[in-house]
């Protein structure tokens, strides 16, 4: 596996009140979560670059307000709403 190493000042974990695993983890995590935000990583890369489950990464999708579906609550809504008032064919 690849590795990328990103120095940061020890301020950082000061500012965040976080040991340096803890930022790590999470720094690799918005990093795919960003990647599979703007389309770059699908869910199955993108959880593994977090070092998580992709059941585990579709969870934390959530949290960011992200779908795993690729579209935002709204688009699925207008979606829905579309697929709800189109006519049934007969």
């Amino acid at each position: 596996m690849t590795s990328l190493t990103i120095e940061y000042p020890p301020e950082v974990l000061w500012a965040l009140q976080q040991e340096p695993q803890e930022f790590e983890a999470d720094a690799r995590l918005l990093l795919a979560i960003k990647l599979y935000e703007i389309g770059r990583l699908s869910t199955g890369l993108a959880a593994k670059l977090a070092g998580v489950p992709r059941s585990a990464f579709i969870f934390m999708l959530g949290r960011y307000r992200l779908s795993p579906f690729g579209q935002t609550s709204d688009e699925l809504e207008e979606d829905l709403a579309k697929a709800r008032s189109g006519r049934h064919p007969q």
